[in-house]
């Protein structure tokens, strides 16, 4: 009876408290419609009256929104208060506007601050030229602005009049910002600077458009007048594109090139690297000969990784053997396929040693090798202890409280911002503590990436958390897919981010496409539904089970389709059968390759978490893809 009370009571308080909190949020939401809507007493009096965390951006609406000089003296308090948190650039941006507009120039350049805002940046310099500041500082500044492979707004044109007076607009430097236009495929912008150049160059500004618009035209001898270092900069940049459309004509223009033209030694190593990572992509077969000819201070781990992947389709062993053995600081890959080779090679012995130090290891490898070795899988995980009264004080942090808040008001994108600015300015025992607090109040996705800031690894049950378990759980059993392969793609695509959306237009949890989505579900669904997480997690474990039926129950190709596509995935299964954990180091996509390899890894996680002494990695040693 006693602990029924207690319940009760508790509960009784939660519902008080959470009344009392919404009764505040909503003090604060009026306070905000008065100050935008531009009252200045009503604003006074309705921000006088309220006790909130959010009242600093009461402030900011009203300043955002009604910038005037009578009220200079608040705005620039206001600034110096909040500078370098995510309350001063809305308000700077909109008075540094105001400034402009009429004409304070003294003003403007006192409330500058540095910003990517190009127009901003060009009126300050402008400003700062007509007020007579040092002139070899603002020339040099506003020869960067002008040195750049797009056009730029028109507030930039009178201090890039003031430049070119001054002699900055020398033939190189049109020159430069040619190849960066050109490149940038900004033809307008080429067309412009091609008027900029002494008459006999001209044709060059054709040349680099032609070759950006079609890559076989660097192929075509004759288009080089002059066998000049301009057009041997113009022939470079097309070889590197044509390898991608044209492999072969790319390697015999670049070898009739190589003999018209005088390369330095650092074109050449330009053009043999470029050469060397596109053949391999493309699995040509002249691909281990450029790969050769890259130099060692080259090779960077790109392209030793298409080194060992040109080896391993080869599945030449002994050549495995010899190109890593000499190297030192390996990673964990390389050591797991050096192993692999010594196994081939029958050097058994060599290879259990190796696997034995991999399989210490919380990855895709170090899974591996204890399936291997048939051990168990280490996860490494540390328990997070933080010292006494550190997670207080980060909780009353003004930051964390406006975040938390903003979290409620489903103002996701400011309450990231406050939090990266709490993150700004904490220490790292702090932001640990803060990552506890996030993990706590179901930001999964900041407590993964603040740890992953840190490389703060080992603290397993923070960075692979139960999220919405309930929710995977039952559509995971109704859509007949395991339960830690929906998770761990989910963990993978969106790090339990139930608003996430991709620059391909990914959203939720799962990532899913519109598209996707529509396909899945036989009819439109729309974009408030997939934040959703349960609508998302029913279509993307729906999503799932369809590609696991396509691929007749592999997992792998299913997993990889999740990524890049069924279609596309099907084309990179080969004719002949080959060990599954070959294929997935040959996958052609870095992207899709990491992919398969963090979902496998995030699986295997999760089975251990939950005490399964299973090794999901198992199945890929017993299976073979084609054929």
């Amino acid at each position: 009876m006693k602990r029924l009370l207690h319940t009760l009571l508790a509960a009784s308080l939660l519902q008080v408290c959470s009344v009392s909190l919404a009764g505040e949020h909503d003090d604060f939401l009026k306070a905000e419609k008065i100050a935008r809507g531009g009252n200045y007493t009503e604003f006074k009096k309705a921000n006088e009256r309220l006790k909130h965390p959010l009242k600093p951006y009461v402030e900011m609406a009203f300043y955002k929104h009604h910038p005037h000089i009578k009220y200079q003296s608040e705005i620039e308090h206001f600034l110096q208060v909040y500078q370098h948190t995510p309350l001063e650039w809305p308000v700077r941006r909109a008075w540094l506007n105001y400034l402009a507009k009429h004409g304070r120039k003294a003003k403007f350049v006192e409330n500058y601050s540095v910003t990517k805002d190009v127009e901003l940046t060009c009126q300050y310099l402008d400003f700062q030229w007509q007020l007579g500041a040092p002139k070899d500082a603002l020339l040099e500044q506003i020869e960067k602005l002008w040195l750049v492979g797009k056009s730029q707004p028109k507030e930039c044109d009178g201090v890039f009049s003031y430049w070119r007076k001054a002699g900055g607009q020398t033939p190189e430097a049109v020159w430069q910002r040619l190849g960066l236009a050109a490149e940038a495929g900004q033809h307008k912008l080429v067309g412009y600077l091609k008027t900029q150049m002494p008459a006999k160059e001209r044709y060059l500004a054709d040349l680099y458009s032609k070759v950006k618009k079609d890559p076989s035209a660097a192929a075509g001898l004759y288009r080089y007048k002059n066998k000049s270092s301009k057009e041997a900069e113009i022939a470079l940049y097309g070889v590197k594109r044509l390898v991608w459309k044209d492999p072969d004509l790319a390697v015999r223009a670049w070898q009739k090139l190589s003999n018209m033209f005088s390369f330095s030694d650092e074109q050449q190593d330009q053009a043999h690297y470029a050469l060397a990572y596109a053949l391999a992509v493309k699995q040509h077969d002249d691909a281990k000969f450029w790969l050769n000819k890259v130099p060692d201070t080259q090779q960077d781990s790109k392209l030793v990784q298409w080194h060992l992947a040109n080896m391993l389709r080869e599945q030449d062993w002994p050549a495995i053997i010899a190109f890593f053995t000499p190297k030192k600081d390996l990673n964990v890959g390389h050591k797991y396929w050096l192993a692999y080779s010594y196994s081939r090679q029958d050097k058994n012995e060599q290879a259990n040693e190796l696997w034995q130090q991999i399989a210490q290891e919380r990855d895709y490898y170090g899974f591996l090798a204890a399936a291997r070795l048939d051990q168990p899988v280490n996860l490494n995980n540390q328990q997070l202890t933080l010292a006494p009264g550190l997670k207080a004080k980060v909780e009353q942090a003004p930051g964390f409280k406006r975040a938390q808040i903003l979290y409620d008001l489903e103002r996701v994108t400011s309450a990231r911002r406050e939090w990266n600015y709490l993150l700004d300015t904490s220490s790292n025992a702090e932001k640990l503590a803060a990552a506890v607090l996030a993990s706590e109040q179901g930001w999964h996705d900041r407590a993964i990436v603040t740890l992953a800031r840190l490389k703060a690894w080992d603290y397993v049950d923070l960075r692979f958390p139960d999220a919405y378990t309930d929710l995977f759980k039952r559509y995971s059993n109704r859509n007949k897919v395991d339960l830690d392969w929906s998770i761990a793609i989910a963990r993978r695509e969106s790090s339990f981010a139930a608003d996430a959306r991709s620059r391909a237009d990914a959203r939720g949890l799962m990532q899913l496409l519109p598209s996707t989505a529509k396909y899945i579900n036989r009819s439109s669904v729309s974009s408030k539904r997939l934040y959703e997480p349960s609508t998302n997690i029913n279509l993307g474990t729906k999503y799932l089970k369809y590609l696991e039926g396509k691929t007749r129950g592999n997992q792998i190709l299913a997993t990889a389709s999740y990524n890049a596509g069924y279609h596309r995935v099907n084309k990179w299964i080969p004719d002949e059968a080959m060990p599954a954990e070959l294929w997935i180091e040959l996958i052609p996509y870095r992207e899709t390759r990491d992919y398969v390899k963090n979902v496998f890894a995030y699986r295997q996680v999760y089975l251990a978490k939950q005490g399964k002494d299973e090794n999901v990695l198992a199945t890929i040693l017993d299976m073979n893809i084609g054929g």
